[in-house]
């Protein structure tokens, strides 16, 4: 917005249009550093112009400072008075920043009038109060001091002016035994015994600069003991017994001392364990000795020495003081903690079908143990073997462990429950208390036999197939089963037949499904039956079947017709009921009886002129004209035709056949040209000169070229003209006219005429049927035109739209009185508007056309009237 009000600002300078709408806004004016936020600096009145109803269309705003700042800002007191106030953001600093801004001012009101002023704000100094730097600004001063040191320095205030001041320092209370220099050193002035001086000191240090403003902060001087005397133990018992896996926290024992230099106060002792040991800690104030980590007797090195030795040290200061040493020993007894353990804690094992009775599985005992050391902690039985099926299983003894089968399974047994794996458990168990258990679990999967071959449904598969079904589609399917339990997974396959000479097989089974598939198109014409063999393997054993397709005929086979191009010529007054060129077509079908044939001409048939005969029942046709052309009265318009002829097999198929058989196309493509009867005349002259004669089409597409060309010309005259006046100024200037002098009349000199040449104009005439008429853009003129050929020729007014014959051109390269006949007789004929064209042209110098150029433009002429029928009047136009 400052940028947008930045650029109107200068526009209405750049413009003239400034004008000073501020009223008591001074150019300078100054605040005080440290102002709060809202502060005001200085008041103003806006004034606008009575023609402003509506006030202030932009108001007071602050679009730049120098140097850039946020620190003012205008607040409206109402109507059109404005005030300059501080932000607070950032407050004003005299010591760090800028001492002044120069505030630019811009306001505008409805009517466009607008001012700029700059406003020069002065920043005063204010007297601070001082401040203290370093650890005494954030924080109380801790100051320590050990006992017994002589008087010293002690500390060095670090203080500081705003306004670079000098500074006195002062510190209460009076009494203590320190002091400060001028300098802001402090001092102690006697040595400190802890035993009978205050352990700790407050003093409260002033800072006062010369106007009297000061700044207290306090000092907390403590004094430190000084440590000249050993500790010693106080406990006499020297080794503990406690149980393994006690809890972390557990307490050991409670180790105690004193320090001599502490008598009379409680001691500040500190306990620690020397010797290296992850099971104990002791609290290093009170001495306690408690379990810090997990003791388990069963793992080593407990296990072979049950015992654990602690030094444990106290020490009367942190670091570098008086210690004692101390040895103890704590035993660790073992408890019944850990249940029996067997690994792996599952067991699998596979037993056949009909396995006999008596059977030995597994013995448990060999793979399950106790870890506690101490019996009879570690010893442990098995019971309670259970799960589904447990009956044809038992333990031999709760000793061994020895699981053993006691009867028969046999999966393929409608009695038996169909189970596959047998989920037992047993129970290993401690003798000691609290008689820790866990659970064994065995699965015994029973092993099927494969007994029974797979079983086909039917022996052999008959499946009845459509010749046009379409590659990839399922035929049918081939299905097979097995009696051995659990159901085997069957896998089919083609092992033998179902190919021809091109492909090796083209039939495909799933493995899975027995879903049979076509891999290649059937062909009813070349093979009418496929067998092929299929297998179903359980992997062992496996069996066969025989498969037929029965392919189905279909009318899928298209006609083939010879030839199924073919281009001739007729003349345009070949008889009625001809055979065309005597052409005929022979057709052929794989599939279908040659009766079966039907001819249709489907497209280029303009006007019906050609049918097929006959058009149905045979293989064969010819082609004969139905009806005559009639080019003259327009009924007819093209010339070429290109024909094409369905020919279809179904002509031997019922009405009800036909909604469920296939009906097959074939096709063929004839082009047939009329030519129209000759009309030239052929004159033998010794020498003659062929005169072509061009003409320009108008095109409605192209009406923009002209416009343009029009255009680019008259600023192209209009410049010439211009550069012209001002060099005939230029001249008249430099060159002032001389006197008139008798001149010699110039004398028209006789123009060589050139020696006329005999033309011969060859013409050929058509006849071309205008049957459009649109309007010139360019001239306004109408203009008839053909539809097919394109041909055109202007309208003659009230001339109604009939054929005329193409090519009549009126040839005047010969006689020069017959050209100006013609041109006088066109020239009456010509609409206003072509009238002033030809004023407008009037005016440039004409060139006569020469005989060479009329005989090339009829010779062109004639070229074109050939192809496209043209008129010899068809209007000009540029493309």
């Amino acid at each position: 917005m400052k940028i947008i009000l930045l650029f109107l600002i200068l526009l209405g300078v750049v413009s003239g249009r400034k004008t000073p709408l501020f009223k008591g806004l001074p150019a300078t004016s100054t605040v005080e550093e440290n102002t709060a936020a809202g502060v005001s600096v200085c008041d103003f009145n806006v004034t606008v112009s009575p023609l402003s109803s509506e006030g202030v269309a932009i108001l007071p705003t602050i679009v730049n400072s120098n140097p850039l700042t946020e620190a003012f800002d205008i607040e409206s007191k109402g109507g059109l008075e404005y005030r300059v106030v501080t932000t607070g953001n950032p407050v004003l600093d005299y010591e760090t920043m800028p001492k002044s801004f120069d505030l630019h001012i811009f306001v505008e009101d409805t009517t466009g009038r607008t001012d700029l002023s700059i406003l020069t704000i002065r920043v005063t100094d204010k007297n601070e109060h001082p401040v203290f730097r370093g650890n005494m600004a954030i924080q109380t001063l801790m100051i320590y001091v050990l006992e017994g040191t002589r008087p010293q320095c002690i500390y060095q205030v670090d203080a500081a002016d705003p306004e670079n001041a000098k500074l006195k320092y002062s510190l209460l209370p009076m009494t203590v035994p320190f002091l400060i220099t001028e300098s802001g050193a402090i001092f102690s002035t006697k040595e400190f015994d802890y035993e009978k001086d205050p352990h700790c000191y407050f003093l409260n240090v002033t800072v006062t600069d010369l106007d009297g403003l000061n700044s207290t902060k306090t000092v907390n001087i403590n004094i430190i003991n000084i440590n000249d005397e050993s500790p010693y133990f106080t406990t006499k018992q020297r080794i503990y017994r406690i149980p393994e896996e006690q809890s972390p926290g557990t307490i050991v024992a409670n180790i105690t001392a004193k320090d001599p230099d502490d008598e009379g106060s409680p001691s500040r002792l500190f306990y620690s364990i020397q010797s290296s040991d992850r099971y104990f800690s002791i609290n290093p104030s009170t001495g306690v000795l408690q379990v810090t980590g997990r003791i388990d007797r069963d793992a080593l090195p407990l296990q072979l020495h049950p015992s654990i030795s602690l030094i444990v040290q106290v020490e009367d200061s942190p670091s570098n003081g008086h210690t004692s040493n101390m040895e103890i020993t704590i035993i660790i007894d073992d408890i019944n903690d850990n249940p029996p353990e067997c690994s792996p804690s599952a067991f699998r094992k596979e037993v056949n079908e009909n396995t006999a009775p008596g059977t030995f599985l597994v013995d448990l005992r060999n793979y399950c143990k106790d870890i506690d050391v101490d019996p009879p902690n570690n010893q442990f039985n098995f019971t309670g073997l259970s799960g589904f099926g447990s009956n044809n299983f038992i333990l031999d003894s709760t000793v061994s462990g020895r699981l053993v089968m006691t009867g028969t399974i046999d999966l393929e047994n409608p009695a038996n429950p169909g189970i596959e794996v047998y989920t037992l458990t047993v129970r290993v168990q401690d003798i000691a208390h609290p008689n820790y258990s866990n659970i064994i679990y065995i699965y015994i999967r029973i092993k099927p036999v494969n007994e029974f071959f797979p079983v086909f449904s039917t022996l052999s598969y008959v499946f009845n197939v459509s010749e046009i079904t379409k590659v990839g589609s399922s035929i049918g399917r081939v299905n097979a089963i097995d009696k051995d339990w659990p159901p085997t997974i069957i896998t089919y396959s083609i092992v033998a037949g179902g190919g021809t000479r091109d492909y090796t097989n083209i039939f495909w089974i799933s493995p899975t499904k027995g879903d049979v598939r076509i891999l290649a198109r059937l062909d009813y014409e070349t093979t009418q039956k496929h067998i092929f063999i299929v297998q179903a393997s359980d992997q062992e054993k496996f069996t066969t079947a025989s498969v037929t397709v029965n392919v189905l005929e279909v009318n899928d086979e298209e006609p083939v017709c010879s030839p199924n191009f073919y281009s001739f010529q007729i003349p345009v007054s070949l008889a009625v009921g001809t055979n065309i060129n005597g052409f005929r077509i022979e057709c052929q079908d794989r599939d279908s009886d040659p009766r079966s044939f039907r001819y249709f001409i489907n497209e280029g048939n303009e006007n019906n002129h050609f049918t097929f005969s006959p058009s149905a029942g045979s293989n064969t046709s010819r082609l004969i004209l139905a009806s005559r052309f009639d080019y003259e009265s327009g009924f007819d318009t093209s010339w070429i035709y290109n024909l094409r002829i369905y020919i279809t097999d179904d002509n031997l198929l019922s009405v009800r056949d036909k909604t469920t058989h296939l009906i097959e196309t074939g096709t063929v493509t004839l082009s047939i040209r009329v030519i129209p009867n000759p009309t030239t005349a052929i004159t033998t002259t010794p020498g003659f000169t062929v005169v072509t004669r061009r003409e320009n089409l108008y095109s409605a597409l192209a009406w923009y070229v002209p416009f343009v060309v029009t255009i680019g010309s008259l600023l192209l005259l209009g410049l010439l003209g211009f550069l012209g006046f001002l060099l005939v100024t230029w001249v008249r200037t430099c060159c002032p006219p001389a006197g008139k002098a008798h001149r010699t009349p110039l004398i028209n000199a006789p123009e060589k005429k050139k020696p006329k040449k005999d033309v011969v104009v060859t013409m050929t005439k058509l006849n071309t049927i205008f049957d459009g008429e649109a309007k010139d853009p360019v001239t306004g003129r109408m203009y008839e035109f053909n539809t097919r050929s394109g041909a055109r020729r202007w309208k003659k007014s009230n001339e109604p739209l009939k054929p005329m014959l193409a090519g009549q051109v009126t040839s005047g390269a010969t006689d020069n009185s017959g050209q100006g006949t013609d041109r006088a007789e066109a020239a009456s004929k010509k609409e206003p508007s072509e009238k002033r064209k030809e004023l407008t042209a009037a005016t440039k110098p004409a060139t006569k056309p020469s005989a060479d150029q009329d005989g090339l433009r009829l010779q062109k002429q004639k070229e074109e009237s050939e192809g496209r029928g043209l008129s010899s009047a068809a209007p000009q136009g540029g493309n």
